[in-house]
């Protein structure tokens, strides 16, 4: 192979992975579009029916601490460590912990939503954001299995 050849086949590679990238990342947006429109709809449709908000805790990393946080939402999962704020926000509800964050508690930061949770886990076990919160929202407000509520986006 001669020099020229090598170089074109590098440029070609370049581009390649650059074109690879950002098709991905076209991807990653109109699935974090899609997610937030979920919650979004969520939101609406949970203060619609008067679905009672907590206040959020996070938890460390390590799974031993509880953090009090100014949130106040619905909690997505069992574990309680992914939940929805009042104002439409995804959050992450792990965080590094530490005295100070017993002390005066923790502001997780807002993220985008998954469309799939747990997607790309150790364990295996991944489950489609709407399908959470649609049990979350007739687990709430005792209608399961209704048909009388909006449709989730998308479905």
């Amino acid at each position: 192979m001669s020099e020229r050849d090598g170089r074109e086949w590098r440029d070609q590679q370049r581009q390649a992975v650059r074109a690879h990238a950002d098709a991905a990342a076209r991807q990653r947006a109109a699935e974090q579009a899609q997610a937030a429109e979920l919650v979004a709809w969520f939101v609406a449709e949970a203060t619609r029916r008067g679905l009672r908000t907590t206040r959020l805790v996070a938890r460390g990393y390590d799974g031993r601490g509880r953090y009090r946080t100014r949130l106040n939402g619905w909690y997505v999962d069992r574990a309680e460590t992914r939940a929805v704020d009042v104002d439409g926000r995804f959050h992450l509800l792990t965080v590094p912990g530490g005295l100070r964050a017993r002390l005066f508690g923790v502001d997780p930061q807002a993220s985008p939503a998954p469309l799939v949770i747990g997607a790309g886990g150790r364990d295996g076990e991944s489950i489609p954001l709407r399908t959470l919160l649609t049990r979350l929202l007739d687990a709430g407000s005792g209608e399961p299995g209704s048909t009388t509520r909006p449709a989730a986006p998308g479905a």
